[in-house]
């Protein structure tokens, strides 16, 4: 029983992949459809932002490839600060629906089958989890659907997960948002945005920065009880 919410959800991903929906979420499928979207969002201004989150929640917690397009879609059709609220709340959505998946599936096991090394790590992130997991939210370079899937798989909480998984990847989710809601032009000439500006020293460093910090208070717990 414990097996059918994730064989459903492998079904539902095989599904969504062959009926080629997927090609939709594309820098050409936005170019092509970015005017009926803002016509229709313009046209719906209740219904267009909660079928976007809809949207979001099912492409992350389905783990589809293509958060960086819905994101910037959101900038695109939404703004700035709408389009980025709206990234963030499915996106943490979808990923604490995919973590109660993974754990109610495999937690279990995973508890039973531990080892010394990985009771540990799970003692670890029982506790500092939340400092943990905001450090690797902040940096944008990490798979986002490996930390959903290995988060609950190692015993991390849920509050703290949802909290770190929110606040984490807040800063790169708006700075995607805010590179859509300039794109019109981009796309109308069939150009692709350049997202290395996000791992530019400039808007990289200081997510890096935040990283650290977010870590401090555990490294100098540590360090004080390995010299008390």
């Amino acid at each position: 029983w414990r097996l059918i919410a994730p064989i459903v959800l492998l079904a539902v991903f095989a599904a969504v992949w062959k009926s080629g929906l997927t090609e939709h979420l594309s820098w050409a499928g936005l170019a092509r459809n970015q005017t009926f979207l803002k016509s229709e969002v313009a046209a719906h201004p209740v219904l267009a932002p909660f079928l976007y989150l809809c949207i979001y929640f099912g492409a992350v917690t389905l783990s589809l490839p293509q958060a960086a397009v819905l994101t910037i879609s959101g900038g695109l059709l939404f703004g700035t600060v709408a389009g980025g609220a709206l990234a963030v709340i499915g996106a943490t959505t979808g990923a604490v629906a995919l973590f109660l998946i993974a754990r109610s599936a495999f937690g279990a096991t995973m508890v039973r089958r531990a080892g010394p090394r990985l009771d540990q790590l799970r003692q670890a992130l029982v506790k500092d989890g939340f400092s943990y997991l905001l450090a690797i939210r902040l940096i944008p370079v990490v798979p986002f659907w490996l930390v959903n899937l290995a988060a609950p798989l190692c015993g991390m909480r849920l509050h703290h997960f949802a909290a770190a998984t929110f606040f984490g990847i807040a800063p790169a989710t708006f700075i995607l948002a805010s590179i859509g809601s300039g794109l019109g032009e981009v796309l109308a000439k069939g150009e692709r945005p350049d997202l290395s500006v996000i791992l530019s020293f400039p808007i990289l460093g200081p997510l890096l920065a935040l990283a650290a910090l977010s870590v401090t208070p555990v490294l100098w717990r540590k360090w004080r009880a390995s010299h008390g």
